[in-house]
C-alpha cells in the first residue's frame, strides 16, 4: 500500500478516535498557532517552558477551552533555543513540525488510538526532545503503521513489555511536567508513522526543510484521523 492509499485509509477511522482523556468533548478543542507566523509569541522566552506554559494557559482561558491542538508541518521558532534542533544551517536546521501537539495540563491520561501492540518505548532526554515516549505498532486489515506518543511522565515507562497488547482507547501514559518532558509546556507529541526506519522508543518529529517531502510521504496529519 502506498503513502496516498494508507492516507485514505487512515482518513475513514476518524471522530471516535481519542489520543487524550475521552471525557473531555472534542468541542473543548480550540486550534492554536505557535509558528513563526504569530507575532504575538515575538514577547515570549522561548527559552522558558514556564513562559510557554502561562501562554497556553491564558489562550486557553481566552478561548474557555481545554484543550489547545494544531502543529502539523508547522515551522516553529521554539527549537532555535535547543542545539539538538539547531545547527545554524539553513538548509539542514530542523524547524518543522511533524506531529500533532495537544496542549493540556500534565497527569492527563494518553489514550492508544488504536488497537495494537507495544513497539517500543524510551526516555528521550536530549534538552528539547521528547522526554519520555511510547510507540505502538498497528496491524489493521493487514495495513501496518505507527503510533508515537511523547512528553509523557517517566512513570508511564514503568512495567511496559515490547509486545504487550493494547486495545484502542487503553490509558497508555500520561503528560509529563518540563522537568521530564523535554523542558516544555505539558503536552502530548501525537505522530503517525507509515515506516519506522529501523528507530526504537523514537522517530524525528521535527523536520529540515531538506528533508521534509520525505517525512510528507513517511507521516500522515493526525487531525484528520481525530477529526479535528
Amino acid at each position: 500500500m502506498n503513502s496516498t492509499q494508507l492516507k485514505s485509509f487512515l482518513a475513514t477511522l476518524t471522530k471516535e478516535v481519542f489520543v487524550i482523556d475521552a471525557s473531555i468533548s472534542k468541542t473543548d478543542y480550540t486550534p492554536i498557532d505557535l509558528s513563526q507566523a504569530n507575532t504575538a509569541l515575538d514577547t515570549i522566552d522561548s527559552s522558558s517552558s514556564k513562559a510557554w506554559d502561562i501562554y497556553i494557559t491564558n489562550y486557553l482561558k481566552t478561548k474557555n477551552k481545554k484543550v489547545a491542538f494544531g502543529g502539523y508541518l508547522e515551522r516553529r521558532g521554539i527549537y532555535n533555543r535547543s542545539a539538538y534542533f539547531n545547527n545554524q544551517n539553513p538548509e539542514t536546521e530542523r524547524n518543522i513540525h511533524l506531529g500533532l501537539d495537544l496542549w493540556i495540563e500534565a497527569g492527563t491520561s494518553v489514550l492508544a488510538a488504536f488497537k495494537g501492540e507495544v513497539h517500543s518505548f524510551k526516555d528521550n532526554t536530549n534538552f528539547g526532545d521528547y522526554g519520555p515516549t511510547i510507540i505502538l505498532k498497528h496491524k489493521l486489515y493487514s495495513i501496518e503503521f505507527y503510533t508515537l506518543y511523547g512528553h509523557l511522565s517517566r512513570e508511564s515507562l514503568r512495567n511496559l513489555k515490547v509486545g504487550e497488547q493494547i486495545a484502542q482507547g487503553d490509558t497508555i501514559g500520561y503528560l509529563g511536567k518540563a522537568e521530564v518532558n523535554g523542558d516544555y509546556a505539558p503536552h502530548l507529541h501525537f505522530q503517525i508513522i507509515k515506516d519506522l526506519q529501523g528507530n526504537i522508543g523514537d522517530y524525528p518529529g521535527v523536520a529540515s526543510l531538506k528533508d521534509l517531502e520525505f517525512y510528507k510521504e513517511n507521516i500522515f496529519n493526525p487531525e484528520v484521523v481525530l477529526g479535528l
